[in-house]
């Protein structure tokens, strides 16, 4: 009998299986031990890809604006941005910086959130902002995207003589990868562009997937965006499944993230391994927070899982369903079937928000079933929504065994998230 720990929330389900069902444990093989995280950075800072030190840069640059990550991100910026703040204020110590939370189309970031992620101190000192994608009086036009959408950022762009941006670099289910480019779209884009670059023939386009940037009609855009706004400097580092720092990338925005894929592909990258039941989860903290989070660890599991069999998702969900009209996607319509017609015979420029995670949670759907371990108060939640619920991940391998009947095989993927699993 295995024992194989799932991260959950804040800390972790204990899966057992035995011996001869398991068919493979899809973890890297290579991940590091992480150093002294301040160190990784600042040796990043110092040394810049293809770029001058931040702190030349901001030597001629009276307003300065720096775009963060928001509190569904394991960024860790209470390392990362006051490194940051002190390189940017070395070259010119009077320069009026503004920290631009880049939000997308999540929910404004709390107080309570912000003191949590950056600490008190940082933001009783700093000037924070909220980006709010919906505020269509507070963007500005950059023109329009290679696709044929209205590229409109955050107003505060046009006002910045340098532009940074700090994130962090794991593999992405429709974008290939986090970070880089992503700070500005869909990070501080307006409701109207993000739509139009997650419309559902993007998302159904073969290119759009985990690891993958090349001719991916949803990067290519937002790489058009990021040089529209001109962001010159980014930060963005590699987490180990501890959430801590084993890489730093610093830099020309396009050159430093490509590297940090690489370096990325390179830790992360599995072989699927096929079974009729996949057990996975979102990596924990702070990633499996709501439902529409949690899509992209299950677009892992559909890697592995053999048609019409079971996925099992572990995932805290302290923050629910994470969207109500991609809830009202799957709870006012009678199938996935359904959710899916109607949705890929939307037009580009007639796409609503979230539609692009219900169009690939049905798509996962009509692959495989899905049973949510979560807590029981958003059972009627997951129920609502076509899935089935389980109070812990041993009572969801037990429904699954009776689902499928006889003794089905297992592949599990503790973090759905950390890993890019290669299909053979």
């Amino acid at each position: 009998m295995r024992s194989i720990e799932i991260p959950y929330g804040r800390g972790r389900q204990i899966f057992h299986i035995e011996d001869h069902r398991l068919t493979g444990v899809l973890m890297p093989e290579t991940m590091p031990k992480a150093g002294e995280e301040t160190e990784i950075v600042r040796r990043a800072i110092s040394a810049p890809i293809d770029s001058a030190r931040l702190s030349t840069l901001s030597q001629t640059a009276e307003r300065i604006l720096l775009i963060t990550s928001d509190h569904t991100r394991p960024v860790p910026s209470r390392i990362t941005l006051p490194l940051l703040l002190e390189e940017i204020r070395e070259g010119n110590p009077k320069a009026e910086i503004t920290i631009l939370i880049a939000t997308g189309l999540h929910r404004a970031t709390t107080r309570q959130e912000m003191e949590q992620k950056f600490g008190k101190k940082l933001v009783d000192e700093e000037h924070f902002v909220v980006h709010d994608a919906r505020a269509d009086d507070q963007m500005a036009d950059f023109g329009m995207l290679p696709s044929g959408g209205r590229l409109r950022l955050n107003a505060i762009v046009r006002e910045a003589d340098l532009i940074v941006a700090e994130g962090f670099i794991e593999p992405h289910f429709f974008a290939g990868f986090s970070g880089g480019r992503k700070s500005i779209l869909p990070g501080i884009a307006s409701m109207e562009t993000i739509c139009y670059n997650h419309n559902a023939k993007f998302i159904h386009d073969k290119k759009a997937r985990q690891g993958s940037l090349s001719n991916n009609p949803i990067h290519l855009d937002m790489i058009f965006a990021a040089r529209q706004a001109g962001l010159r400097f980014i930060l963005n580092v590699v987490l180990d499944h501890n959430k801590r720092i084993v890489g730093a990338f610093c830099g020309e925005p396009e050159a430093a993230h490509e590297t940090g894929c690489r370096y990325c592909e390179k830790l992360t990258g599995v072989e699927a391994v096929s079974a009729d039941i996949v057990v996975t989860s979102n990596g924990g903290y702070p990633l499996d927070q709501n439902i529409y989070q949690t899509v992209k660890g299950l677009t892992a599991g559909e890697s592995c899982v053999r048609q019409g069999g079971v996925l099992i998702l572990c995932a805290a969900l302290e923050d629910g369903h994470g969207g109500e009209a991609f809830y009202r996607w799957f709870s006012e319509r009678e199938s996935p079937e359904e959710v899916l017609r109607e949705i890929e015979s939307t037009p580009p420029e007639q796409t609503t928000a979230d539609q692009w995670q219900a169009q690939i949670l049905a798509r996962v759907m009509l692959k495989a079933q899905i049973i949510y371990v979560c807590e029981e108060k958003d059972r009627a939640t997951v129920e609502a929504m076509h899935m089935k619920w389980a109070a812990n991940v041993d009572d969801a391998l037990r429904m699954a065994e009776e689902m499928l009947g006889g003794e089905p095989s297992v592949t599990v993927i503790p973090d759905g998230v950390g890993v890019i699993v290669k299909e053979r």
